[in-house]
């Protein structure tokens, strides 16, 4: 006697409100990857797996031919992209952005609603823990969104181990063994430190499981979130977009000024210390200052300005208007 399909229980719980066919889906040939491509294929949404090759390891040819296999065997499209990563601090992020990127494109070419990737609950948890060391507010502590933008993580709400047993089954049907890759070990970096040594120490600590406690809590402050992002907007809005009030700002609790100057400046997203700067040239204590990017903010007639900073702009302490 046969158990249960791993596939009807993943795809039960998969969040594909909304969206349409097709759809491009992030497939590095990984357990949550493959597991997503089969949700979204079972769902009708006829997508194309897009394997990215950062150039990174000897082995993307291979990998990119794992996903090709798996894709033929699921029914769907598949393409391989090369990208170069370009240098700097933080390969983690590079990667990604280039990543993202070539997604991007693909999802362009074809005509994609969305670009689905394979995040599950135990990534949210991550991401929290990950968020919260870094000193994150509500946004933060949301963990990663279910949509932003054309970006769709189904999977949030299903753990890990279930999306492995599920890539397991496919890739075993398929013929194939799912990408491992090496560097998910590698506890150098952030996320593995936290995935293999900080959520365990703090699981056993607290006697209990902690992913479904901080994926619950990720989806609380992100209701919260929402809602303080649409009173700061109403914030915004009163004070003028483009260069908002000064006296409209400062008349708002500081709770919403601040995340109202969080959307003036959008993304990247200004850090806390970035936003401090600018509160002192809102209460003008300073006339301009200069924030992560070579962004300089000013105050004149009674408006906040944003434009690019000049070697003399950073800091400047003559008192500002009233």
């Amino acid at each position: 006697m046969t158990g249960p399909d791993p596939l009807d229980g993943v795809a039960a719980r998969a969040d594909l409100i909304g969206l349409l066919a097709p759809v491009v889906v992030a497939c590095s040939g990984g357990p949550d990857s493959v597991a997503l491509l089969a949700v979204s294929a079972r769902a009708g949404l006829e997508p194309i797996a897009v394997h990215v090759d950062h150039g990174l390891r000897p082995t993307g040819a291979a990998e990119a031919a794992v996903v090709a296999t798996l894709a033929r065997h699921l029914g769907v499209s598949s393409r391989a992209v090369r990208v170069e990563v370009s240098s700097g601090p933080n390969l983690e992020a590079r990667a990604r952005d280039a990543r993202y990127e070539a997604l991007g494109r693909v999802a362009t070419e074809v005509g994609a609603s969305a670009i689905l990737t394979g995040h599950s609950a135990d990534d949210l948890a991550e991401t929290v823990i990950l968020n919260l060391l870094r000193g994150a507010g509500t946004s933060g502590l949301a963990g990663m969104p279910a949509r932003r933008g054309v970006v769709a993580r189904p999977l949030l709400g299903v753990r890990r181990a279930e999306l492995h047993a599920l890539a397991a089954a496919v890739s075993a049907a398929a013929g194939v063994e799912p990408v491992a890759d090496p560097t998910n070990d590698d506890e150098r970096f952030r996320r593995n430190w936290v995935r293999h040594t900080v959520l365990p120490l703090l699981g056993a600590g607290a006697e209990r499981d902690l992913v479904p406690v901080l994926a619950r809590q990720a989806r609380v402050m992100a209701e919260e979130a929402d809602l303080l992002d649409t009173l700061a907007d109403e914030v915004l809005d009163a004070a003028g977009r483009d260069e908002p009030a000064v006296a409209v700002l400062r008349s708002a609790p500081r709770a919403l000024v601040r995340r109202a100057l969080r959307r003036w400046l959008g993304p990247p997203w200004p850090s806390l210390a970035d936003l401090a700067r600018v509160e002192t040239v809102l209460d003008g204590s300073r006339r301009a200052a200069e924030i992560t990017g070579g962004v300089r903010v000013s105050r004149s007639d009674g408006r906040l300005r944003r434009g690019l900073a000049c070697a003399t702009d950073a800091d400047a302490n003559d008192e500002g208007d009233a």
